[in-house]
């Protein structure tokens, strides 16, 4: 059930709710100023909940400058006036307390909720677009509820907010504005082009884009309509399609796109359901929002000061928080690229501690100016890893310090290439020989049994091997000269490297560790080409036409063909990759040859695209997941990692998450691992 705000309100004394008062105006008025505020949206709804549990406790002692029961917290004013006022929405966290909202609404209608309206909450910036005559004349934000600033100058740049409606009438749409996840992306591009600081996310970017004048670029966002003034009478989910109709841009092209339910409990599924979606949406939401779609529901309701009663946010886990950077570490990979990685002020995001983040590279450090001792967004959505975005550049204190970029390579001393925006050690490969060594080895790889940290380590630090090709010509002499090697382990690995000799061509490509590509491209590189030298000979423009290889990255895979050239004539002289070749194929649709032969164009799974998710069961349970994608594949499939309305079959196993979930809301056919291996039994390595 909810907490009570008075259980709550011993959480804070006296002076320490005057402190929490004056910290919620100053993050209020950054949220809905610039966006940058210093707390994530978990801190903040904390601390205004226990201002409202100190003020339910204590009303004689309460500030009048208190953000409770104000639109945008009080933090925010307007000087256009709205026609009706532009309201905020209350908050729910679980799903007790959406229980406990409905059943109240439900009370103080004295009759039940004539059906239920679900739709994503979107984190942007809520905005009123007044038309005459079906034209666009004004653009207002919500400021404090009552009056808004006038932003009619950024309209041009705003997607899905008609200049011109479908019908001339007078109408005020009302909705959020953002940037989507490829709009934020593009927008950071154009303003580290412009030597701008990037955004700090994508909310912060919508709120200076809007608010911004005679810039010398262009950012686009984008407009979701989810209410309207004048078009009365009209329940929630005809309203929306109403708004639609006039041309307005809304959120029913989406997965979460809105949708009416008659219980709480098909409600509470449907949140479930966006929730899961959310890291596949193209824009980011902070939340689902719940109506009563009836629009006589509605009146009866009415509105607080603040929030309508009809209408509650259920609020989701916070994707972004704020915290301090406390280190840069700098690894270097197996291919020599040296990255820098944060280390972070321990923080919690959606349920994960997050200490370490992405950084990119340096140059990308550098275009962001962030320091040690920063206080930084932290972003992370779903099982992506969590990127530091911008550092909060107003709330630095001057005992931040530069972060310090290596002078030779961290790992072996060498001088370091700085020539791309990516830095790599001058000996590549070579400074990371074992990592490089273990990668090759691996199940998915040349799947050398035996090959494992130690002995790789063994064998680099004894001089016996500084490549992948070294591995081929190791003697049974030489393994039992290592310590703790002896005549059994010795014949066992030897054996386990002469199979490795005959591996099919896209194993032996993979375990080269080629930048840009991993198993599943190197199958589809393997049965394009059909051969090591036929790979060899191919520049940019031909490895451009593999599916899934755009121009960029045939550029560094061209190049990287380039550097491998001696490593590839070793592997030559050694017969690895040379003698067992996959059949060409000019074309790339659905159904890619794979390890061991040509998919077939008639097989079980011929045109299917099908993705995997779930621990697999039964037959399946020893295969990883690209043994999983190469039996797709030779079954006449196409394997995928994320799905979409291309995806035609999903394999769901043990845990699966929010990939099943999306796949119940396209409707896509699921199925058991059982009953996919029955499908591909005939497929399926022996036992």
């Amino acid at each position: 059930m909810m907490t009570s705000m008075t259980e709550n309100s011993a959480l804070l004394s006296p002076a320490a709710y005057v402190e929490a008062v004056t910290t919620a105006l100053a993050a209020s008025a950054a949220y809905y100023g610039d966006g940058t505020t210093p707390l994530g949206d978990d801190e903040y709804d904390g601390l205004l909940r226990a201002i409202a549990a100190y003020e339910e406790a204590h009303p004689d002692e309460a500030l009048a400058e208190s953000p409770i029961g104000k639109v945008a917290g009080g933090a925010v004013q307007g000087d256009v006036p709205h026609s009706v006022p532009m309201l905020s929405l209350d908050n729910v966290f679980d799903a007790d307390e959406l229980a406990e909202w409905a059943a109240g609404l439900e009370r103080r209608l004295g009759h039940p909720v004539a059906g239920w309206c679900v739709e994503p909450k979107l984190d942007g910036l809520a905005v009123a677009a007044r038309y005459r005559g079906g034209r666009l004349v004004q653009v207002l934000t919500r400021g404090d509820g009552s009056a808004g600033e006038d932003i009619t100058h950024a309209a041009d740049a705003v997607l899905g907010l008609p200049p011109v409606l479908t019908e001339p009438i007078d109408v005020e749409l009302r909705g959020e504005v953002l940037l989507t996840t490829a709009q934020f992306e593009e927008a950071n591009r154009i303003r580290l082009a412009h030597e701008a600081t990037p955004f700090a996310h994508p909310r912060s970017g919508a709120a200076g884009t809007l608010r911004a004048k005679d810039r010398p670029y262009r950012i686009e966002l984008t407009f979701f309509a989810y209410s309207a003034i004048g078009l009365d009478d009209l329940g929630h989910v005809a309203l929306l399609e109403n708004l639609a109709a006039l041309g307005a841009n809304t959120a029913a092209t989406t997965a979460a796109a809105p949708m009416r339910y008659e219980t709480v409990e098909q409600v509470q599924e449907r949140i479930d359901v966006i929730a899961g979606l959310r890291t596949d949406l193209p824009f980011g939401i902070d939340g689902v929002v719940v109506k009563a779609d009836s629009a006589e529901d509605q009146r009866q309701a009415g509105n607080g000061s603040r929030a309508p009663r009809w209408a509650v946010a259920r609020k989701l886990a916070a994707e972004h928080k704020v915290t301090r950077l406390l280190a840069v570490e700098w690894n270097v990979g197996r291919t020599g690229i040296i990255a820098p990685r944060a280390v972070l002020e321990p923080v919690v995001i959606d349920g994960v501690t997050v200490t370490y983040a992405t950084l990119h590279n340096p140059s990308d450090i550098t275009r962001r100016g962030l320091m040690i001792g920063d206080q930084v967004f932290v972003y992370r959505a779903g099982d992506v890893i969590p990127r530091v975005e911008a550092p909060l550049v107003d709330q630095r204190t001057g005992a931040e310090s530069p972060i310090v970029f290596p002078e030779a390579c961290p790992r072996c001393g060498d001088a370091i290439d700085t020539s791309e925006q990516r830095w790599r050690c001058v000996r590549g490969r070579s400074c990371q020989a074992v990592a490089s060594v273990i990668y090759a080895a691996g199940r998915d790889q040349l799947d050398i049994e035996g090959l494992g940290g130690t002995r790789a380590i063994q064998l680099v630090e004894a001089g016996l091997v500084k490549d992948i090709a070294d591995l081929f010509t190791l003697t049974r002499e030489q393994l039992l000269g290592l310590e703790r090697m002896g005549e059994t382990s010795a014949a066992n690995l030897l054996a386990a490297v002469e199979t490795a000799r005959g591996a099919v061509l896209s194993r032996v490509f993979c375990a080269l560790g080629v930048r840009g590509t991993g198993r599943t491209m190197s199958r589809r590189i393997a049965a394009y080409f059909g051969s090591m030298a036929a790979i060899r000979a191919a520049d940019a423009d031909t490895l451009a036409e593999v599916d899934g290889i755009g121009t960029e990255k045939a550029r560094v895979i061209a190049a990287e063909l380039v550097e491998l050239a001696p490593l590839l004539d070793k592997l030559e002289a050694q017969q690895v990759g040379t003698q067992v070749t996959e059949p060409q194929r000019p074309t790339t649709d659905a159904a890619d040859a794979t390890d061991g032969g040509e998919a077939s164009a008639g097989g079980p799974l011929a045109g299917q695209a099908v993705v995997v998710t779930g621990a697999m069961t039964g037959p399946l349970a020893e295969l990883s997941r690209n043994e999983m994608n190469e039996l797709i594949e030779r079954a006449g499939g196409k394997a995928s990692s994320s799905v979409s309305k291309r995806t035609t079959l999903v394999v769901a196993g043990e845990k699966a998450g929010s990939k099943r979930t999306k796949a119940e809301e396209l409707g896509i056919r699921i199925i058991a691992p059982e009953e996919f291996a029955t499908l591909v039994a005939d497929l399926l390595p022996t036992p």
